[in-house]
């Protein structure tokens, strides 16, 4: 965003240096900008059409800093309690950098919240170490006041995790090391980055008012500032309508009422904004919708602030007060380095909690966890490395299976999605479902099925999965097969890379047994979730083959789209697969529309931070996850005679009732089929 509106820019120059820059301390929380980007995107569905073009390079380049996936160099940082030394390999997990500044409202909310506070101390991972620094002049006290913070929080129940916290007395810009030119090259560009600014002016005022602000929270305020000014006008605390607000920017007190309310009042008001200012003593908090409030979306913008007496006293004089906003790049406040020592990015903190940065970590854990597992031994054939995969095309190759594939019975794929760039700034917008499909022999039955599902993340590049899809080995029915990976058309570009990993496991039960799968049969695929919806699926009879020892059913289901209900992105669905009439197999999507119904699955892949609303839990897939197969053993279902007396049909529900939605209804991805091992 440019910093210049109007006039020269050498005026605008002159206008940010000579400022004045008001600051209310409570603590030690202080001054704030969150660089929120306006980014208000509309409910996530794995089809959105892009709102962005992307951008090609304009050509090679040298970098100017180390960039994410670079190795951190050694280090030592001074502390409270002695120092921190870094070295790659001795740590023994993830380090979490952050770089606190009095300048952000956002941090200030950050270190204010208790229940920010207590995830921190209560969830870091137990391999992760977070070291604390200040960008300002102030770092001794901040570093004395951080820990106190956190020393308060843990208690004395908590202690243990003390010791992996470390605070550094020197400020950022005399610490001697790399760490200064990464958080300033980095640069804070996503949401709750950077500074955000209240501006003030007056006639009788010399200079303008800056003051931090945090904008509230932007799942249930659709609004955004406009790059304009306003008329400021006083509202009181806001909690009753009021004719003088309209087309001005409400300033309304804390207290008296909700910040729903606040905002709904002014709203009706036909107020432009509302900046509500905290009261004296007391912090800048993060002004969020609760409970049944979060159904009631409001298109107005709100921030919060802290009192500023000179613009009080003008509005209390009838002094006319005009108010715009405004972004002010700062270093990057979070980097992580992960088990391997690669920098890494922290990606957007979508509101003022440290859950953000044990997200991260946790994710370093998985990732740790993850190359661990591929050093296990294994067959491996490359399909795809760091190829583009983008249009109708998608990604596609041909490979050799190795001699006697069909004599493994397990097979998993290793499979990543980076982006263009380095930076997760070049990472396409909007999440995608991505389908890999395999086709071994033109005029086999297996031709072009769905092997496996991933789902794309929202502008992050971290996202490396190992999917056991074992049951489907015999969908590579010769010595060469095709496979496709692709998304939608119109999605920007993502670089895939893929191994097939073949391998022998033992199942263990009562015996040992080396059981594999050597047939599949398709069953159902899913469509339109309507009122027509379970009109399509008729009974499939079946005979089970005489060396068949065990049948399992397998299917891999994902819910997309939105009615008026949610679904089926959001709604909680069943699918049930009845088995001769008696046998109800059932998958719940029951997670689907939690508040952190995805978070909670960053243990397992889901890649954390992302860009857009990737911590609410959806229909059978999260944001930046593969899609896991629903795999259930129905051989005592079955008759094993081997005649066709067996039969299976699929429906599925909404609220335990076929769906029957009025308007734009949302839609079913799936594969499923009947697996049988000997």
């Amino acid at each position: 965003m440019s910093a210049v509106r109007s006039g020269s820019a050498l005026l605008c120059l002159f206008v940010v240096v000579t400022a004045h820059v008001t600051g209310v301390h409570v603590g030690r929380p202080r001054q704030r900008m969150s660089l929120a980007e306006d980014e208000h995107q509309p409910p996530d569905s794995t089809d959105h059409t892009e709102s962005l073009r992307s951008r090609k390079p304009s050509g090679p380049r040298v970098s100017d800093g180390p960039e994410p996936g670079d190795l951190a160099a050694a280090f030592r940082v001074p502390t409270l309690a002695g120092e921190f030394s870094y070295e790659p390999g001795a740590v023994g997990g993830s380090v979490v950098i952050h770089a606190f500044t009095n300048r952000s409202g956002f941090l200030e909310s950050l270190w204010a919240s208790e229940s920010s506070l207590l995830s921190l101390v209560g969830e870091l991972p137990a391999r992760a170490q977070v070291l604390f620094l200040s960008l300002d002049d102030s770092a001794v006290s901040d570093a004395l006041w951080m820990r106190e913070q956190l020393q308060r929080a843990a208690g004395h129940s908590k202690k243990e995790v003390l010791s992996r916290l470390h605070f550094s007395p020197v400020p950022v810009f005399a610490l001697g090391n790399w760490i200064p030119k990464v958080l300033y090259y980095w640069s804070c560009t996503g949401r709750n980055c950077g500074l955000s600014q209240a501006v003030f002016t007056s006639e009788g005022w010399n200079m303008p008012i800056i003051i931090k602000r945090l904008d509230a929270r932007y799942d249930w305020l659709m609004g955004h500032w406009d790059q304009r000014s306003y008329r400021l006008t006083d509202a009181g605390n806001g909690c009753d309508p009021s004719s003088s607000v309209a087309g001005a920017v409400a300033w309304v007190s804390e207290g008296g009422c909700s910040f729903f309310t606040k905002v709904q009042s002014m709203a009706k008001s036909n107020a432009s904004g509302v900046l509500v200012y905290a009261l004296p003593g007391n912090p800048i908090q993060d002004m969020n919708c609760v409970e049944d409030e979060c159904y009631s979306p409001l298109n107005i913008p709100a921030a919060m602030v802290h009192l500023e007496l000179s613009v009080a006293q003008a509005l209390r004089f009838g002094q006319k007060v005009v108010v715009s906003f405004q972004n002010t790049p700062s270093p990057n406040f979070f980097i992580g380095i992960n088990q391997q020592g690669a920098l890494a990015e922290m990606g957007w903190f979508l509101y003022p909690t440290f859950s953000f940065i044990n997200w991260q970590a946790q994710w370093f854990d998985f990732y740790a966890d993850l190359q661990n597992k591929l050093q296990t031994p294994a067959k491996v054939v490359s399909v795809f490395d760091k190829v583009q995969m983008q249009g109708d095309k998608g990604a596609v190759a041909a490979v050799d299976l190795p001699l006697g594939s069909l004599d493994f019975n397990k097979l998993e794929l290793d499979a990543s999605l980076s982006c263009p760039g380095r930076r997760d700034s070049s990472c396409a917008q909007w999440d995608h479902t991505v389908q890999l499909f395999v086709c071994c022999d033109h005029l086999s039955p297996y031709c072009n099925m769905e092997l496996s599902r991933w789902i794309t993340a929202f502008r992050r590049g971290i996202g490396r999965w190992l999917t056991d899809v074992s049951p489907l080995i015999p969908l590579l029915d010769s010595n060469r097969c095709t496979f496709t990976m692709k998304t939608v058309p119109w999605a920007m570009p993502w670089i895939v890379s893929l191994n097939l990993r073949f391998s022998i496991s033992n199942q263990t039960g009562n015996h040992t047994e080396k059981l594999r799968p050597f047939r599949v049969m398709s069953l159902y695929s899913g469509g339109t979730f309507d009122k027509d919806y379970n009109k399509r699926f008729q009974p499939i009879k079946f005979p089970v083959p005489p060396s068949a020892m065990k049948v399992e059913l397998y299917a891999v289901i994902t819910g997309h789209g939105s009615d008026e209900n949610g679904c089926g992105e959001f709604c909680v669905t069943s699918h049930h697969f009845l088995i001769n009439a008696v046998f109800n197999n059932t998958r719940i999507f029951d997670s689907a529309g939690t508040a952190l119904g995805c978070a909670m699955r960053v243990r397992e892949g889901a890649v954390p931070n992302e860009h857009g609303t990737w911590l609410y839990g959806r229909a059978g897939w999260c944001d930046g996850l593969q899609v896991n197969p629903w795999r259930t053993d129905i051989t005592k279902q079955l008759d094993l005679s081997g005649s066709e007396s067996n039969t299976v049909v699929y429906f599925g529900l909404f609220d335990g009732q076929d769906p029957h939605p009025s308007q734009q209804p949302g839609y079913i991805i799936m594969s499923s089929f009947l697996v049988f091992y000997k």
